[in-house]
């Protein structure tokens, strides 16, 4: 698990990861040496510009990751080479310090996991993520995070640092109020019910908690959303937010092979609910339409939403009331003179 190996050749095909049904696999580990830790995102309908992934690739393995993709620029697959061969950045903390120093930041919210989860199972020994928050928490700068994992009460303290002293919201996702059917679609995640209680342990630490519905997958598990507004709002989160399913280049031969092993009494159900939201089309990428749907469908899951959201007392996700409390070290000392 610890090995780090050089990665298989770019140019031999990959197409065979992407037919093949996901297996266990063995893990493997590479490592990054970027130049930069933090990624733009100049995408309009994103409501941040700034992400940081410590990981590449996500054991977690849920089959309808849209970054999945993002694989393929290492020469990888986007099948079970995403999920087996993970890619971390050992020097994401030096590289983040670094940033903070540059005159030219000012302090923004950084999203942890805008790509792949940042408390996937090789953070509970490499702490990639921890080293992060604790330069994040020491120079006051403003946190997101969405995560599916557990682990994320190991730093519970370094969480209360920020909250004190900058801003941090932990969303959890949670697409699915069953947990048989969630490991059939996530089958490497921690279950809905961990993932709960964590949200409340967060919670109950004065950590504002939220819950992330995303993705929406039609026909399966629309008819979920009241029940998981209600038990994120019973285990403390005060947001919500949902979008529906991409399944944007090498996403969808994943998706719809695994979902019609899983299913495969509902997959012509899902496959037509999603082209009828999409309107004829398995996905869509342009700005602004690619996170939601079209057509009465949708609008009857838009509408489901809104109300059980309404009803049990949770906000919708905004980033325009984050303070900016960054503060480079020595800045403050020095003005005293």
């Amino acid at each position: 698990m610890r090995t780090v190996m050089n990665p298989p050749n770019p140019f031999e095909s990959q197409h065979r990861d992407l037919l093949e049904p996901a297996s266990h696999v063995a893990l493997q580990m590479f490592e990054d040496s970027p130049r930069e830790i933090l990624s733009r995102n100049d995408s309009p309908d994103l409501p941040f510009r700034w992400s940081l992934n410590p990981y590449r690739g996500c054991f977690h393995a849920c089959a309808y990751c849209y970054a999945r993709p993002t694989h393929e620029y290492w020469g990888f697959g986007a099948g079970t080479d995403f999920e087996s061969k993970i890619v971390v950045k050992r020097e994401a903390a030096a590289l983040l310090r670094r940033t903070f120093e540059k005159p030219s930041w000012k302090g923004e919210l950084i999203l942890f996991s805008g790509n792949t989860d940042c408390y996937q199972p090789l953070e509970a020994s490499l702490e990639l993520t921890r080293s992060c928050l604790d330069v994040c928490a020491e120079y006051r700068n403003p946190v997101g995070i969405i995560t599916k994992g557990a682990l994320v009460l190991r730093d519970v303290d370094l969480l209360r640092r920020l909250q004190q002293e900058a801003s941090v919201h932990v969303f959890f996702s949670i697409p699915f109020s069953d947990d048989e059917v969630a490991r059939k679609v996530e089958p490497h995640a921690p279950s809905s019910r961990k993932r709960f209680e964590a949200m409340a342990t967060l919670a109950s630490a004065g950590i504002p908690t939220g819950i992330s519905l995303s993705p929406i997958i039609p026909g399966l598990n629309d008819e979920d959303l009241p029940e998981l507004l209600a038990r994120a709002k019973q285990a403390g989160a005060v947001e919500a937010m949902a979008t529906l399913l991409r399944l944007s280049g090498s996403v969808e031969p994943v998706f719809m092979e695994r979902m019609a092993a899983a299913f495969p009494d509902r997959i012509a159900k899902i496959t037509n609910r999603i082209r009828e939201v999409r309107g004829g089309a398995i996905s869509q990428g342009a700005f602004f339409e690619r996170h939601q749907g079209t057509g009465p469908y949708w609008a009857m899951i838009e509408q489901l939403f809104e109300v059980s959201r309404r009803k049990v007392g949770l906000s919708v996700l905004r980033t325009d009331t984050i303070p900016n409390t960054f503060r480079r070290l020595g800045i403050e000392q020095t003005s005293l003179f």
